[in-house]
């Protein structure tokens, strides 16, 4: 928008702040890739509105697009500490042993490094999260479990959730972004989007 005065010229820009979630393998980018649906697919947003961060391709859940550079880099600078909640579900059913090791920081590889997470919080999830379907759903086995974890870090390397929970014997089948900050994933469902205000935002 331009807002004019005698003699001058004031560019403005009207902040806009969309939440979305990402279905399970859609990239993280509006721009097209050959073979693979991004949010391009589902998603209508202004073209100055683009995502906070990332989402991986087989991950699922909670993505915030905006146009304020401001809130972009406070969510992504990991200085800030901004808490991100996952739920997980892992391959056995997990105990709290492995809990206890996920909330003190296990060591993984990071670009073939060994990398010691921070402190995270923990606990399992029971009875399970009422989750939307995903399709396809994950593969089925009789003879083996599974379960329900809630994981929050905050830090974000390279599929990070994924190698912690392998790190302690429950490797991840299915992941979900559920909160960033105070902003939950609420009741929307894959595919969907819903704008909020910056007050939301900001709280």
């Amino acid at each position: 928008m331009i807002l004019s005065f005698p003699g001058r010229i004031f560019l403005y820009t009207m902040f806009r702040y969309f939440i979305i979630h990402k279905p399970f393998q859609v990239l993280t980018q509006f721009s097209a890739w050959e073979g693979k649906k991004t949010l391009k697919d589902f998603f209508k947003v202004p073209p100055d509105v683009y995502p906070v961060g990332r989402l991986d391709f087989d991950s699922e859940g909670l993505l915030i697009l905006t146009n304020d550079n401001t809130l972009k880099h406070k969510l992504t600078d990991p200085s800030f500490n901004h808490e991100k909640e996952y739920w997980a579900q892992v391959e056995g059913e997990i105990n709290e042993e492995a809990i206890v090791k996920l909330e003190a920081g296990v060591t993984i590889s990071i670009d073939g490094k060994s990398y010691r997470t921070k402190p995270a919080k923990a606990h399992i999830i029971s009875p399970e999260p009422k989750v939307h379907f995903r399709n396809p759903p994950i593969r089925f086995r009789m003879n083996i479990p599974t379960s329900w974890l809630s994981l929050t870090i905050t830090e974000g390397k390279n599929r990070q959730v994924r190698k912690m929970t392998a790190a302690v014997g429950f490797p991840t089948l299915r992941l979900i972004r559920h909160r960033i900050g105070s902003i939950d994933l609420g009741d929307l469902k894959p595919g969907e989007m819903l704008e909020i205000s910056r007050a939301e935002v900001y709280g």
